[in-house]
């Protein structure tokens, strides 16, 4: 049996094809439309409900992540251009929930993209790790944004 995820990159090749259009965005296209057409279809394919269900799940991911992207973007914007700056920096260490080097790679990329904080080492035993934050007022409320936010949205999607 074909992977779906397979028959959902066939299908975004096709359209793109189809309607000559083989680009990024001609792909996407036609990856959202197949993924609707598998959807519909879902009966005929055995076990393609965990696909849909972790579709979903990275969805989520990626526009938590966009949000998080653009409020700690105009946060870090709003410190440079006013005359007063509230920027405490400081190093944190964050204990890890997550266990795979997957999801460690995973929660440390998310966190040095997002303006204002930098993954700094993770530990031999990937317990640990150490962030630079440019708001280090309150280590402990990083700690646990990180750990209810980007550490459990990547659990959520890669299980």
């Amino acid at each position: 049996m074909i992977p779906i995820f397979l028959l959902n990159i066939a299908l975004a090749v096709a359209w793109a094809a189809l309607t000559g259009n083989i680009t990024l965005g001609g792909l996407l296209v036609g990856f959202v439309l197949g993924s609707l057409c598998l959807y519909v279809t879902r009966p005929l394919y055995p076990g393609c409900d965990s696909y849909f269900r972790r579709a979903g799940k990275w969805a989520k991911l990626i526009v938590l992540f966009l949000y998080e992207l653009v409020v700690s973007s105009l946060q870090v914007v709003w410190d440079v251009l006013t005359p007063a700056h509230k920027s405490r920096p400081g190093i944190i260490s964050v204990p890890l929930t997550v266990r795979r080097e997957l999801d460690v790679l995973l929660v440390t990329n998310l966190i040095t993209l997002t303006p204002g904080t930098l993954s700094l080492d993770v530990t031999d035993d990937g317990k640990t790790l150490y962030i630079h934050a440019m708001f280090a007022d309150d280590p402990d409320e990083i700690r646990r944004q990180i750990t209810e936010g980007m550490e459990r949205w990547v659990i959520e999607a890669t299980e």
